[in-house]
């Protein structure tokens, strides 16, 4: 597999992986990506209270305008084997793509684990939740033990605004309330979005979806 982000291929992981699989975002192939799910900022939803928190439009600032353009949401070209409605970490680069098909997919800016805990293989999402309530597993608490045991969902919880489990384990893809730390190798091992990507890229996806990290 080869990946290339903006004209820049990354060779470490085209020997790692499928051999014919290409990323572009070159020229004027990329395009800026409206939701899957449509929502308004206008929208009643982003008025709606959730309990001992602030609105959810509080919850979701101007996210994509201080990222840089490379972590912006966007279509680009995909050619490879990868079926549609399939998910691909690129974790050295930073980069998730959702495949759409028909020679495209969309390219979204991540977080991901920070050196001694990234990880790759193949894992289906188990389980979808919105604004999810956190629990630090033993693992997290035992490095970190000034961490709270439970923390209820809202804009405020380090999951963000929503959560997709992969499989039987620890690792999720979700949201952030920290958008600063996107691009970066920051996490215990889940990859973090954007909450304004994460609601897009909850809205594409189903149970049982394919993901394979790099």
């Amino acid at each position: 597999m080869r990946y290339f982000a903006k004209g820049v291929l990354s060779s470490t992981i085209a020997a790692a992986a499928f051999a014919g699989l290409i990323f572009s975002s070159t020229g004027g192939s990329a395009e800026p990506l409206g939701y899957a799910a449509t929502i308004s900022r206008q929208s009643p939803v982003f008025d709606r209270m959730m309990p001992g928190q602030a609105t959810l439009q509080q919850a979701l600032p101007e996210e994509d305008a201080a990222l840089p353009s490379r972590l912006r949401r966007q279509v680009v070209e995909f050619s490879g084997h990868e079926a549609a409605g399939s998910i691909i970490i690129d974790t050295r680069n930073t980069y998730l793509y959702y495949v759409l098909g028909n020679g495209k997919a969309v390219r979204y800016g991540i977080g991901v684990g920070r050196e001694g805990f990234t990880w790759s293989g193949t894992q289906s999402i188990s389980r979808k939740a919105e604004w999810p309530d956190w629990s630090p597993p033993p693992e997290m608490i035992e490095r970190q033990p000034y961490l709270p045991r439970f923390m209820a969902g809202g804009p405020g919880n380090p999951l963000g605004a929503r959560a997709m489990y992969l499989g039987g384990t620890m690792f999720r893809i979700h949201g952030t309330n920290n958008p600063a730390t996107i691009g970066g190798h920051v996490s215990s091992g889940c990859i973090r979005m954007t909450n304004e990507d994460v609601i897009d890229l909850y809205g594409r996806v189903n149970l049982g979806t394919k993901v394979t990290v790099l």
